[in-house]
């Protein structure tokens, strides 16, 4: 499927009700903390995105052995001893599998080649320059601090590092998680803006869930030697995959429903239920799952937020921007143009293409209210997220066509059969 038009949601139902992929976020944290465990934890997750299954192969050719069951996956932790040392990782896209497992496999002992697909080639993985100086040997075959690259160490020569968030919160997650192999405690020193972001709090939180002490100081977290892992976990619904359908309360006055989700969820983009209930929406917590009404909403303003904690949910945002009465502005979003594409560039081009005016200055995305939006072909850029946001225009205006849209396919295999189904 090279492109799809996607067509226009003519008549909302009483009750929109779907359910989502696994949390890839939660998901693959609670698989390395498993693999690296000293014993065997079933993770109920149901199911899962390519980015998921990238990490289960990596596991794999490292000889951690996991068994995928129905509604779970049960991995067999290796307590920190990587049963092959000596193996060749294709990552994929995989954000989390690249960063994670490197940290992981730095701080174990090992000699491995480390491969990408060639979006991912294009991300800087400044984590590296750290591991160099903490004594891993990186050879690059192409950009430095960039896959591919080859990696020996014999373990890290530190007990203390230090990660800037402004680069990737991932980083500091990385080191968290790894420092459970480690048969010594672990000191992280956090610098930059996002010392105490979403994401890192995820981390902190799991670790808690499988009984890792850490000692926590404003920007500095020790962590100690992990224990025996939970028998058992239970994954939390992709939040950031339901946001797209909880968007459609607001897009068409309707009822959302996304089953087993929350309110109490770890997930950082709930921030974006919190906007569209400023906007109205309604949100009920419900035995199936956390409920949206946006029924009694005829028209909303523009948004005006700091996305720096859920920036994932940008595109959403901006997918929603051009039907609202009053200009959108968002902040805190430069660092998404390093992700799996420059986001901020193909949330303007793609707009501009389909009538819609905006600004940005190095610091604010403004993004102006639309009268008319022209029919057009959405450039996914190979982001899954790019794809899932920009069908919510489709949605409304029966006018956009999405290239590439099986991109989707990295977090949320089914996505585009759900959005088939609403008419």
């Amino acid at each position: 499927m090279n492109s799809l038009l996607i067509k226009k949601f003519n008549y909302p139902k009483d009750l929109i009700r779907v359910g989502v992929p696994a949390s890839k976020s939660l998901l693959n944290r609670a698989l390395i903390l498993s693999a690296l465990s000293h014993g065997t934890v079933s993770l109920i997750c149901g199911s899962f995105g390519e980015d998921t299954r990238a990490l289960l192969a990596c596991l794999k050719a490292l000889g951690i052995e996991t068994e995928i069951r129905e509604e779970e996956i049960v991995v067999h932790g290796c307590g920190g001893n990587i049963p092959n040392k000596n193996a060749e990782l294709n990552v994929m896209s995989a954000g989390t599998a690249a960063r994670f497992l490197t940290v992981a496999l730095a701080f174990c002992g090992g000699n491995y080649r480390m491969r990408s697909s060639a979006q991912m080639e294009k991300r800087p993985m400044e984590v590296l320059r750290m591991l160099e100086g903490a004594g891993v040997d990186i050879e690059y075959e192409k950009e430095t601090e960039h896959f591919p690259f080859r990696l020996h160490s014999g373990g890290i020569n530190t007990d203390c590092l230090t990660v800037n968030t402004d680069e990737s919160t991932q980083y500091a997650s990385g080191v968290l998680l790894a420092a459970t192999a480690l048969s010594r405690p672990l000191t992280l020193n956090l610098t930059g803006s996002r010392t105490h972001g979403s994401y890192i709090e995820m981390t902190l939180k799991l670790l808690g869930d499988f009984g890792v002490n850490y000692a926590q100081s404003d920007r500095t977290v020790t962590v100690f030697p992990a224990p025996l892992p939970p028998k058992r976990y239970e994954i939390e619904p992709d939040l950031s995959g339901a946001c797209y359908f909880y968007a459609l309360s607001l897009l068409f006055s309707t009822k959302v429903l996304v089953c087993r989700t929350h309110e109490n969820s770890i997930q950082g983009d709930f921030r974006f239920l919190n906007l569209l209930r400023e906007k109205g929406v309604k949100l009920v917590q419900t035995e199936e799952g956390l409920l949206a009404d946006g029924t009694q909403i005829s028209e909303y303003d523009g948004f005006t937020a700091d996305m720096k904690d859920f920036s994932d949910q940008t595109l959403t945002v901006a997918a929603l921007a051009p039907f609202a009465t009053t200009p959108t502005e968002l902040r805190g979003i430069a660092h998404i143009r390093l992700q799996e594409c420059d986001r901020i560039h193909a949330i303007r081009e793609n707009l501009k293409m389909l009538g819609v005016s905006t600004e940005w200055n190095g610091e604010m995305l403004t993004i102006y209210p639309a009268t008319d939006i022209k029919a057009g072909h959405v450039k996914t850029y190979d982001d899954h997220r790019v794809a899932m946001a920009f069908a919510l225009i489709g949605l409304k205006t029966g006018v956009v066509t999405i290239e590439n849209p099986l991109c989707c396919k990295k977090t949320f295999d089914n996505y585009f059969d759900l959005i088939g189904l609403l008419n």
